[in-house]
């Protein structure tokens, strides 16, 4: 029997699946495992990857097949959001010449292994040319999508489906007039004493209490496992095959945590979406703001709560003897302080978007034209000890500290904060249900992640991000419900 359209349509995206997944594959690898000197051929192993996705996606049969399929017979829900996608994703995909995807796969390849050796020399002229030819690439990838106003709403689709820098300025502006009062007043307290916490915390010893930490809230090892990388990243390659990666402190446990915590909530996301739907649009996370909601939740709505520690400082302490003596009150303190710092993942709850804000006008001023590559660092410092009060020391602590523009992803960052503003929506929505709310308080998380498994993680892409969270929560994503959980959290009545 002669396939419909929509049948060629699935048959062709998971295939395509296959191959992208195997590209995920070789990404962590290089982050992982890769020796240094298999960049160049790996540089070549991505760009052909990239130019045959590109030619599978981009052919006109593929058009034909998208334009039938959307006068067949109406199939429900999940097909019109496949079809949905599909018509985005060929209109966006063809509209990009091939020689542009291989030399932007090529590009980012050599622009991570120049970023994490500058990073590590904390030279940002190592960097510097890499990350010109990316803004260059990326600025012609704006370009030939179009946009609205700016280049960079074109990059801001890629990552936010919906969103535009018009919206996100009203949003994170609206954000940062209120964040702004309560990261005074919480960082002008009496700093925590975190003399209580010194100790050496070896490296082996995090690695098994971090396990088991990720274990307990859902993290399936039979399909994951964690490694250590420069910067913390989760990757799922494909049904049961979900990587974590953290990096260690020999003086501070608590770093590797947050951060397994943090990349385990992505984790439980890729785990949690329908097996059966993998390769089919709907099959994948919605959005970054979608999926950051759900690291942010994990690390923080949790990670940082009372019941948390009530049952995770004895097993703590059973791996870190030095810690036999410390209260769940410090412990609940010490993890819950609002610290002016200079690196954004281990920044705590309150000034965490601080970092997002600086980066995002960062990042606007680079692809309005305003801001040149070489002044990047001038323009960073400056505006890091007006937000901050701090002079940045050195380019690590400073604007090499993440990995994401040696990806070549621009538009990425806001999401991290569109991220915690879905975490608070999130959060609050699920504790109104009453067994999930007994459940955490006495630090059982089963009953919470059976409800983002249902009503986010199954979802896939089904429904755009801001329908998505108004469907699961009952109300819009704002910036309110964040700042009434670091109130209620770190300014207590």
């Amino acid at each position: 029997m002669k396939k419909s359209a929509y049948e060629e349509l699935e048959e062709l995206c998971r295939e395509v699946q296959l191959v992208t997944d195997a590209q995920a594959l070789l990404s962590w690898d290089q982050e992982v495992l890769m020796p240094k000197n298999g960049l160049e051929y790996r540089g070549r192993q991505m760009a052909w990857f990239s130019g045959w996705l590109h030619e599978k996606m981009t052919n006109p049969q593929v058009g034909d097949w998208i334009e039938a399929a959307e006068s067949e017979a109406d199939r429900g829900e999940d097909a019109k959001a496949n079809l949905r996608e599909w018509r985005h994703g060929f209109e966006r995909e063809t509209k990009l010449p091939k020689r542009l995807v291989e030399e932007l796969a090529l590009a980012q390849v050599h622009a991570k292994a120049a970023w994490a050796e500058a990073r590590e020399k904390s030279e940002f002229p190592v960097f510097a040319p890499l990350l010109e030819n990316l803004v260059d690439l990326c600025r012609e990838q704006a370009e030939c999508w179009g946009y609205s106003e700016t280049p960079y709403d074109g990059l801001l689709d890629k990552f936010e489906r919906g969103s535009s820098t018009a919206a996100l300025n009203r949003t994170l502006g609206a954000l940062r007039e209120s964040l702004v009062p309560i990261v005074e007043e919480t960082t002008s307290r009496e700093p925590f004493d975190r003399s209580v916490l010194e100790g050496r915390y070896a490296i082996e010893k995090q690695e098994a209490f971090n396990r088991e930490v990720a274990e307990s809230i859902g993290f399936d090892f039979d399909a994951g496992r964690i490694d250590t990388a420069v910067h913390p990243f989760c990757s799922g390659m494909g049904p049961g095959d979900t990587r974590l990666t953290t990096r260690y402190d020999e003086n501070d446990f608590l770093s590797s945590l947050f951060g397994v915590l943090h990349e385990a909530g992505h984790g439980l996301y890729e785990q949690g979406l329908k097996v059966e739907n993998r390769g089919l649009p709907i099959g994948n996370a919605v959005s970054l703001g979608i999926h950051e909601s759900q690291s942010r939740l994990w690390e923080n709505h949790v990670g940082r709560s009372r019941s948390f520690w009530e049952k995770w400082l004895p097993v703590a302490a059973s791996y870190f003897p030095n810690l036999s003596g410390i209260s769940v009150d410090t412990m609940f303190e010490a993890v819950n302080q609002a610290n002016l710092s200079y690196i954004r993942v281990e920044s705590d709850e309150v000034t965490y978007d601080l970092h997002v804000l600086l980066r995002f006008e960062i990042e606007k001023m680079i692809f309005s034209g305003e801001l040149a590559i070489k002044d990047i660092p001038e323009a960073w410092n400056e505006r890091f000890e007006s937000y901050f009060g701090m002079p940045v020391d050195r380019d690590a602590n400073g604007c090499l500290q993440d990995i994401h523009w040696s990806l070549g992803i621009f538009g990425y960052f806001p999401t991290y904060s569109l991220g915690n503003i879905n975490a608070a929506h999130l959060a609050a929505a699920a504790k109104k249900d009453l067994p999930v709310k007994a459940a955490m308080d006495r630090g059982d998380y089963a009953p919470l992640l059976g409800w983002m498994r249902e009503k986010i993680h199954q979802r896939g892409s089904v429904l755009l991000p801001n329908d998505l969270i108004r469907e699961a929560t009952g109300e819009d994503a704002s910036p309110a419900a964040l700042v009434t959980h670091l109130r209620e959290r770190y300014l207590p009545v």
